[in-house]
């Protein structure tokens, strides 16, 4: 299991002198009118900042920036034209969305919408960002052939629960669960991704390196969890390489601020952004790491 020694570096001390380009932009894109809430949407924006990136800037249909923006307070927003809140393929659009972006997530309450392929399928061909694809985006990547991942200009990091990898491997989730690691190590190695399989214990692979995480509390079990960890992920890429070990960190902090905020609150009452509000707490306990046993 990963120690909070192990993915310390990832959480230095910064410099007086460091500016927001330092730490890089990063991008979420995602949302539709079916998705319950645009505060979830500020969530993911909002953990990104949290979790340590420079600016974070959500992309949605165009018909819910007057939905989401109340709800943002430091990220910043980027429409794209929709049809019944469904984005549209629009490449101009996109390269004027992704321009300095270091690191993007997709997918988020995405919905199905009919350019959906369109829209993940130029982005992988085109950018050579790291690309955390969950939620939606592995259900559009289930429906799409797989040859895409490994032609891919882009690190990307697919963030499944095991009925998402059910779809995207084609394998029972009873047998997922029997060979999980051998699974999630042979999906990421015959299509060159990183595999974040979520569980109780937290599968995090490259194909040949493993590791897992088994931070995070019943707390959790609510709506919104998931996207607080995409952003975080997408966060921690905005400054830190994209392999195994960041995101693994970025699945220990998620865990970790999760179980200081079930200790604020409790396992029935936390919600998705008590989380996101122990995101420092737990940074700073990972920073004070001081050789303790592993402690849950």
């Amino acid at each position: 299991m990963v120690q909070k020694e192990e993915i310390k570096e990832i959480f230095k001390i910064r410099q007086g002198d460091a500016n927001k380009g330092d730490f890089g932009y990063v991008a979420i894109m995602g949302g539709c009118l079916n998705y319950s809430g645009a505060i979830k949407l500020a969530n993911l924006s909002c953990s990104a900042l949290r979790a340590g990136c420079g600016v974070s800037k959500l992309i949605v249909p165009k018909s819910l920036s007057n939905i989401v923006a109340p709800y943002l307070l430091e990220q910043t927003l980027f429409t794209i034209d929709d049809e019944e809140s469904h984005m549209l393929f629009s490449k101009e659009q996109i390269d004027e969305a992704l321009k300095k972006v270091k690191a993007l997530a997709i997918g988020m309450g995405w919905g199905q919408g009919r350019d959906n392929q369109k829209i993940l399928t130029y982005i992988l061909e085109n950018y050579e960002i790291p690309v955390i694809i969950d939620a939606d985006g592995l259900n559009t990547l289930s429906s799409m052939d797989k040859e895409i991942l490994t032609k891919s200009k882009c690190k990307i990091i697919v963030t499944p629960h095991l009925k998402e990898f059910e779809r995207l491997t084609g394998i029972p989730i009873e047998e997922i669960n029997k060979h999980k690691s051998e699974i999630a190590k042979k999906f990421a190695q015959d299509n060159h991704v990183i595999v974040l399989l979520k569980g109780k214990i937290t599968i995090i692979t490259d194909g040949t390196e493993e590791l897992q995480v088994d931070r995070g509390c019943a707390g959790m079990s609510t709506a919104g969890s998931g996207d607080v960890l995409s952003g975080i992920l997408v966060g921690l890429l905005g400054y830190n390489e994209p392999n195994v070990k960041t995101i693994a960190a970025g699945a220990y902090l998620a865990g970790l601020a999760g179980e200081l905020a079930e200790k604020e609150t409790n396992d029935i009452s936390m919600i998705a952004s008590d989380t996101i509000k122990n995101i420092p707490n737990a940074i700073n306990q990972i920073r004070n790491y001081s050789g303790e046993k592993h402690e849950r």
